[in-house]
């Protein structure tokens, strides 16, 4: 039988709820506070050799070699730094070109994101566009942690209490990250319809997997001492359920959820409506069907690659939960058909849902039994066939991958093990590689064999 990790003594109870929800709102009330009145002192505030900008990293307490990890130019773990960069790209100022925004590296739409997203007014004298994503994209503004953090009385709840994010949280995290990979109400921190069609990427986002991209520390003994030992399964399930809140929270605004007459395309799913277009007696429709979405044929459907995560996370992790939630999806995309006005309301409604599943998400810890559980959800009976669209596909081979990693990083799953099940994982990718030969059927098939591969391991 599967059987999470028990909540024993003072974390235990039915208290521990609310007072966690009151101990994060203080923290995180704390830290906006801090943040919104502190000084960004810019990157070369860490850079010295004696704090994070040696070559090896050989530090005592963290590594101290985060600087050149950072900077690192050969893979994705140096993707911050070089955000800034991208923008005098040929493609960068193309997109800025066709939105009419001028030069890119200039154009507060796109350095909200692509830069540490600073005021004016709380530069410090080292501070520089660009560096890119810097340190305090990250870790928040450093005028009032940063002389101190170091220091032989400080803690790291001391360091909380003067502004440094604590990104040991998942829910902490996922708000940080969730900010410019899935977009914000702060300036330039949204990626619409128009910019993706003047070729910006496509956004997506997974909490576990980009962060292992960027992973900057070690999880040794003095991190756990501190900070705790990250749970990879939780900090996955928290960032769907955080994501899921982040995008209908910014649809239910009529800043961002409306273009005019029309709906703000970003919301939506690109591949549904971006496909060949054939007049002739022989057509065949490329798509199929989703059981999960109660929409009208021709309607737009939803992005909803996030939402069916967290559908099958419920299952496994807050089954009381999990059917308020999906009747609160299958109305949400009902009332597409209804209006706008009807739409809102029930975002509404189903962004509760999934606030009150992350609270539960983020509330308890995980045995490797959960893991192999909730991969078995995400490609079973219930969930599979939703797996009708290019964008919740890829959603779901990633949560797959992540999974399987976190089985090896417990040990649940030797190294040479996951190595042969690879081969599965692989399929499933394959099956997501191009949208335009992405084939619904295809995909399940590949899915459900990487999840029985893992599963043959319990």
């Amino acid at each position: 039988m599967m059987r999470a990790a028990a909540l024993t003594g003072q974390w235990a109870g039915p208290r521990f709820g609310v007072r966690l929800v009151v101990l994060l709102a203080m923290l995180f009330l704390g830290v906006a506070a801090a943040n919104a009145g502190g000084r960004f002192e810019g990157v070369a505030s860490c850079a010295g050799s004696t704090c994070h900008g040696r070559n090896e990293g050989d530090g005592k307490v963290v590594r101290q070699d985060e600087l050149r990890r950072w900077q690192e130019p050969s893979n994705k773990s140096g993707a911050h730094s070089r955000a800034y960069a991208v923008l005098a790209t040929t493609r960068g100022q193309n997109i800025a070109t066709a939105l009419g925004l001028g030069k890119a590296t200039a154009a507060p739409a796109c350095l909200g994101c692509h830069a540490t997203f600073a005021p004016a007014g709380q530069r410090g004298d080292r501070f520089l566009l660009s560096d890119g994503v810097g340190c305090e994209s990250c870790h928040g503004a450093s005028s009032g942690w940063l002389a101190s953090h170091y220091a032989v009385p400080a803690t790291h709840a001391k360091n909380v209490e003067n502004g440094l994010v604590p990104l040991e949280n998942a829910s902490a995290r996922a708000s940080v990250c969730l900010d410019c990979h899935f977009g914000s109400a702060k300036p330039g921190q949204f990626v619409t319809h128009s910019m993706m069609a003047a070729g910006h990427p496509r956004i997506s986002f997974e909490l576990d997997l980009f962060s292992a991209l960027q992973l900057h520390w070690d999880e040794d003994a003095d991190y756990v001492r501190r900070k705790g030992r990250v749970d990879n399964l939780q900090l996955w399930a928290v960032g769907q359920a955080e994501a899921v809140q982040r995008s209908l929270s910014l649809f239910a605004t009529s800043d961002h959820g409306s273009q005019g007459i029309f709906p703000e395309f970003y919301f939506y799913d690109c591949h549904s409506c971006h496909r060949q277009i054939y007049d002739r007696s022989t057509f065949k429709r490329s798509f199929e069907t989703n059981p999960g979405r109660p929409i009208r044929f021709g309607t737009p459907p939803y992005n909803d690659e996030n939402i069916i995560m967290l559908s099958a996370v419920s299952r496994v992790l807050a089954p009381g939960q999990a059917e308020t939630f999906d009747a609160a999806s299958r109305n949400f995309h009902a009332a597409m058909n209804r209006g706008r006005g009807e739409a809102v309301a029930a975002a509404r409604k189903l962004n509760a849902a999934a606030d009150a599943l992350s609270r539960v998400l983020a509330a308890r810890g995980y045995s490797a039994d959960t893991s192999f559980a909730v991969i078995s959800a995400i490609a079973g009976k219930a969930i599979s066939p939703r797996f009708t669209d290019y964008a919740g596909s890829t959603q779901a081979v990633m949560a797959i991958d992540t999974l399987l990693n976190a089985l090896v990083r417990q040990g649940r799953i030797t190294v040479g093990a996951a190595a042969g099940i690879r081969a599965n994982i692989n399929r499933a990718y394959a099956a997501v590689a191009s949208p335009e030969k992405y084939d619904p059927a295809t995909f399940r098939v590949a899915l459900g064999r990487a999840a029985g591969s893992i599963e043959a391991l319990r």
